[in-house]
């Protein structure tokens, strides 16, 4: 073939197509859950915008409980105030203050009582991208919650099938708090550890187990409940000669050490910090009213709305009757859920969780403008932040 011919064929050869973004075959079945839940959440973001706008209680509230000059303040408000403060400025631990009797607190607020994981992401994501602590905050309360729409998704399957999966993805959205996902609050987060936890356990990934469940710890203190379940689950592995023989000992063991040391080193850091080993449990009482009650305040909540009374501690009529409508739900819940026996670790931590949220008293310093001295009322109390 001649130079010339050869230059033919060379210049009418077919431009190579650009290749196309393709996911990775595993990915693909997330999809479809991750965007019903982003759907959903979109559409739920943007109906409570329109009725905050609506109704415009938000312009009149304290920017710290519920108010601000625009809707997405409020985003940012309540919990995520302090979220905010300890991403921007740290923790400055100090022994209890003692207030003066009469109010529902009997002690000073401190920024220990919020764990570190969310707002140190917090800070970090603001000192990467530069866009502030709020836009940070929301970002990493975004992302998270497709993380825990993704690990719902991936537990759910494994029991019931991708349908069943996709449909808990949804439901994540639509939850009762699910507006709180997109706020300044460790909600997705912690959802999201919590979900791909159990889904490590289901799997016999114990080493992902005990590092997602020492994370948990420090998110939250509800993260004890998780902790639990993965500990019993390994521990039951280790008991049991046949999964003994099958998945061995030093994975298991793992998981059931490493699980609670994220949950432990930040108590006691309180505790070392304050000069007092039970501060963290000292503060949650005396400066927030929150502590293991054995139901008594569950059972005030129900008696009044079953009655239409609205005068109990922290009284919201709507989420409360939808919450009554759960708790009536829950017995038949549970036993429809063993009957479909579970995995131990989502039996063990379902569970827990039930006893642990409807056994315990809690109070956020809800200001009130007509309580009375006789009545049961959340008294704010400014917390003054050094520096």
């Amino acid at each position: 073939m001649s130079t010339a011919q050869s230059s033919t064929a060379t210049t009418t050869e077919p431009a190579p197509r650009p290749q196309r973004l393709r996911l990775p075959p595993a990915a693909r079945p997330y999809l479809p859950p991750l965007a019903l839940y982003g759907a959903a959440k979109l559409t739920g973001l943007l109906v409570f915008a329109w009725l905050l706008t609506y109704a415009g209680d938000y312009r009149q509230k304290d920017p710290r409980f519920g108010g601000g000059a625009h809707w997405w303040d409020v985003l940012s408000t309540w919990d995520g105030w302090w979220y905010l403060q300890v991403a921007q400025k740290g923790y400055h631990p100090e022994p209890l203050r003692p207030l003066a009797p009469g109010g529902q607190f009997t002690a000073e607020q401190n920024s220990v009582a919020f764990f570190p994981l969310y707002p140190g992401l917090v800070r970090a994501v603001s000192e990467i991208t530069g866009i502030g602590l709020y836009g940070s905050a929301i970002l990493v309360s975004v992302l998270s919650s497709f993380v825990a729409a993704a690990g719902i998704y991936a537990v759910i399957a494994m029991l019931a099938g991708t349908r069943a999966g996709t449909v808990a993805a949804g439901l994540w959205a639509v939850a009762p708090a699910a507006g709180v996902e997109w706020a300044v609050y460790t909600e997705s987060l912690f959802v999201a550890i919590a979900a791909w936890t159990c889904h490590a356990v289901m799997r016999r990934r114990w080493v992902a187990a005990g590092l997602l469940a020492f994370l948990s710890g420090l998110s939250r203190p509800t993260a004890a409940v998780l902790i639990g379940a993965v500990g019993l689950a390994a521990l039951v592995t280790l008991v049991r000669p046949g999964s003994r023989r099958e998945q061995g000992v030093a994975a298991p063991l793992y998981a059931a050490i490493a699980a609670p040391l994220g949950l432990l080193t930040y108590i006691v850091w309180v505790g070392w910090s304050m000069g007092d080993l039970g501060a963290y449990f000292s503060l949650q009482h005396q400066a927030w009213a929150h502590y293991f009650d054995f139901g008594a305040y569950t059972l005030d909540v129900l008696r009044n709305v079953a009655v239409g009374h609205g005068d109990y501690l922290f009284a919201y009529s709507v989420p409360d009757l939808i919450a009554v409508q759960v708790v009536v739900a829950l017995p038949f819940l549970v036993a429809l859920m063993l009957r479909k026996r579970p995995p131990l670790v989502l039996t063990a931590y379902a569970l827990a969780s039930i006893v642990t949220i409807l056994g315990t008293s809690r109070c956020s310093g809800t200001p009130r403008a007509t309580c009375s001295p006789s009545s049961r009322c959340c008294w704010p109390r400014p917390r003054r932040w050094p520096g």
